[in-house]
């Protein structure tokens, strides 16, 4: 059984580049692409890299610090740990960034994790490297394969329009606090703020999550 989780909005209760817009009051600006490309109102590549440009100059140090102060979605440790006792393996894919994306290795047990660089030169913010696109899936595509699981066994949770190619891949689709467009392709929806409910959506549908003793 493999559960793909998107980051920002799931795993994160929070978007990383609205609040890294604060440092240069750019907020209302960034956050106006962000619901565009999660919208699916503009390409999500042109977006990502319209909004790095709005924010070029910003100092490494701050930027790690507003990565490190990102606060985890209601429930996602409680999740990820019945899940990882119940056999499950997790993985997360996101548009964001390395910078914010590789705690949650350790602090919720993902097997693998797929994210954006940013690039900082002198110490300063000055582009991107994309590495996941707006097809989210090509990004963990040869991981899904290494693991084996059938489509029917796939578990994917995600809130925008860039992540419907996860849907694909998934034989169980979450939209969790979902863009309609979303929420119309989902086997189930998820409109509050706590992931916990993922484990009665779950078992809902594979039945009662055995949690393996050690």
């Amino acid at each position: 059984m493999l559960v793909i989780f998107d980051v920002e909005g799931v795993l994160y209760d929070a978007e990383y580049l609205p609040k890294l817009a604060k440092l240069v009051n750019k907020e209302k600006e960034i956050m106006d692409i962000t619901l565009k490309g999660l919208r699916g109102e503009i390409p999500w590549e042109e977006g990502l890299l319209r909004r790095i440009d709005a924010l070029r100059g910003i100092r490494y140090e701050d930027a790690l610090k507003i990565a490190r102060e990102m606060p985890l979605m209601n429930g996602a440790k409680e999740v990820c740990y019945k899940l990882k006792r119940a056999g499950w393996r997790i993985i997360a894919v996101s548009g964001g960034f390395t910078i914010m994306t590789e705690r949650l290795k350790h602090e919720l047990g993902l097997d693998y994790i797929a994210s954006n660089e940013l690039i900082f030169n002198n110490n300063v913010l000055s582009g991107v490297d994309i590495m996941v696109n707006s097809n989210k899936a090509n990004a963990i595509a040869k991981v899904v394969r290494e693991f084996g699981e059938k489509k029917e066994d796939i578990v994917s949770v995600v809130d925008g329009a860039n992540d419907l190619t996860l849907f694909e891949i998934a034989g169980f689709k979450v939209a969790f606090n979902g863009q309609e467009i979303v929420n119309n392709k989902a086997d189930v929806i998820i409109d509050e703020k706590d992931l916990r409910l993922l484990l009665t959506a779950i078992e809902s549908h594979y039945g009662t999550i055995q949690v393996r003793n050690r």
